[in-house]
């Protein structure tokens, strides 16, 4: 799966948006600055076309959109309105800062909200770890937990604009699998203590544990606003019919895209589903309803342009994190079943280790379980491990029905697109550096070649900083890194750097003999003059005697 090139849009992308939903009169002199920046834009960069198509004059002033977004944000502008979304998750907590101009009045289309950048055109994100469930126990430190990313907001806000700038406040599955006493303490502590410290627009309703529908339709919104799915003016090629409610004609628009988002603890899928369906049974039925989130995005109900059905399900207990955990308790629950009815010590000790199939070969670790622990080392055995690992996928865990179980509503493959987010992009392309387009035979045959790899080699090659810089050893460790020929081409990128250097350093060393010489050059030259006008001061002081005055008698 693909994640787009931008900043992963926050799940509470559309959460900014409730307070300034209708319309409102753009400045007739903002208006103006626009058209008169975008029109000497293209006269200075752009080559004349006058004879372009009108679809290409659309795609050119979107991309034109595009690089403006690129550049700092102008907070000086007293017409832009801000927002501030916090998202703790159950590895960290990171806070987005957006902004967004007057609604243009007109109610077919949405607010152009835009992640902040400072002044060095970056992203305005920041993230702190570990997750907030981290005060659990101690509830009284949510506050001082999120100061960080609270102080870094306020500090990109002009400070004139905070008392207007809502702030929300949105936990996901790390929260979620706290009783909701260690919730609610948590939750009351930041609505009592944030407002004595900042001036944002913040209360009771702005901070809350969303549920694993909303985390989905948020992140399912999130992208498509980005990708401007959601701008129906000018339909393009990826088009799709879509029936809405009780209206006798369908609606025809642009088609979204589906997300598939694997945090630490849970896994969300969401996509459109454009017709009502029809299903088997009752209970299906039943199902359906609890996972289908119908909702309109438009200002005016009345327009049903910007009404969505998607479907949307979350799965407790199938994030990064949380699907480690569970494998290693399979992997010691059986070993020590194994033992008993074998009288065999598997694991017991550091001489006689599980064999994991599912760690790279030759790494040595521990899992603790109930004061016991299992000693493991790496055989990277991929067929082995997928093997495993099946019964995991396919079958219930306590919290959530399994993958193969759960109700999915019909997907239309040939016309559809998903992007994928978290651990999806992280582990192929921090570690194996096939982030893009997924392919899933190139994506098995780079993780079997990785699992075929010692753990020393792997070693040696995070430290030389072969992978991305986001990977970190946690990572390189318990997920299916890079391919050897991604390590070539690693080691290739590498020898290219380190062949250019070598290419600079000997130019350096040429030009550096070359002024050395021509000051030598330089200095031979002034001797030589001066030896010259001694020469003639000499031949100045000489009398010059007569022909045989200067015999002897």
């Amino acid at each position: 799966m693909a994640r787009i090139g931008f900043s992963c849009p926050c799940p509470a992308l559309w959460r900014l948006a409730a307070p300034w939903g209708c319309p409102r009169p753009r400045s007739a002199a903002l208006g103006l600055a626009l058209a008169v920046g975008l029109l000497l834009l293209l006269v200075v960069a752009v080559p004349r076309r006058w004879a372009a198509p009108p679809r290409a004059d659309r795609q050119y002033e979107r991309y034109l959109a595009r690089v403006e977004e690129l550049g700092a944000t102008d907070t000086g502008d007293a017409a832009l309105s801000y927002g501030v979304v916090v998202d703790c998750g159950s590895s960290g907590s990171r806070v987005f800062v957006y902004f967004w101009p007057p609604h243009n009045g007109n109610p077919h289309d949405l607010l152009d909200i835009k992640q902040m950048r400072d002044q060095s055109s970056r992203p305005v994100v920041k993230k702190i770890k570990p997750g907030i469930s981290v005060v659990a126990a101690t509830p009284e430190r949510a506050t001082p937990y999120l100061r960080p990313l609270l102080q870094f907001a306020a500090a990109h806000v002009p400070a004139e604009k905070h008392k207007e700038t809502p702030l929300y406040i949105l936990c996901t599955a790390g929260m979620r699998l706290l009783p909701e006493r260690q919730q609610a303490a948590i939750l009351e502590d930041l609505v009592r203590n944030v407002p004595l410290e900042f001036d944002f627009l913040f209360s009771k309703s702005h901070a809350e544990v969303i549920s694993g529908k909303q985390e989905g339709v948020y992140a399912w919104i999130g992208i498509n606003f980005v990708l401007g799915r959601f701008d129906h003016e000018d339909e393009e090629d990826a088009v799709v019919t879509v029936a809405l409610g009780d209206q006798v004609e369908s609606l025809v628009r642009k088609r979204t895209v589906g997300i598939l988002d694997m945090g630490g603890a849970s896994l969300q899928i969401a996509y459109e589903v454009p017709s009502s369906g029809v299903f088997s049974s009752p209970q299906q039925e039943e199902a359906a309803k609890s996972l289908l989130a119908e909702f309109n995005l438009g200002c005016d109900v009345q327009h049903t342009g910007h009404m969505y059905r998607v479907y949307v399900n979350t799965f407790l207990g199938f994030g990064g994190n949380f699907a480690r955990q569970r494998y290693e308790d399979l992997v010691v629950n059986q070993t020590y079943v194994h033992n008993r009815l074998h009288g065999q010590q598997t694991g017991l000790s550091p001489e006689t280790p599980f064999l994991d199939p599912c760690l790279p070969v030759g790494l040595e670790d521990t899992v603790a379980r109930g004061g016991q622990t299992l000693h493991v080392r790496g055989r990277g055995d991929w067929q082995t491990c997928a093997e495993l690992l099946h019964p995991l996928l396919m079958g219930s865990n306590s919290s959530q029905a399994s993958l193969a179980e759960a109700y999915k509503a019909p997907i239309d493959f040939s016309n559809s697109e998903f992007y994928g987010f978290s651990e999806f992009f992280y582990c192929t392309e921090d570690v194996l550096r096939l982030g893009g387009h997924y392919d899933a035979p190139s994506f098995t045959s780079a993780a079997q070649e990785y699992c075929s790899q010692t753990w020393a080699v792997l070693t040696q090659r995070f430290h030389n900083g072969l992978y991305s810089s986001h990977a970190d050893q946690h990572r390189v460790k318990d997920l299916r890194p890079e391919s050897v020929r991604q390590a070539h081409t690693s080691w290739l990128r590498l020898s290219f750097v380190y062949n250019h250097y070598l290419f600079f350093a000997c130019i350096l060393v040429v030009v550096l003999a070359i002024v050395l010489y021509l000051l030598r050059l330089r200095r031979i030259h002034h001797r030589q003059v001066r030896s010259a006008q001694l020469d003639m001061l000499w031949l100045d002081e000489v009398v010059l005697l007569p022909p045989g005055q200067g015999e002897g008698p």
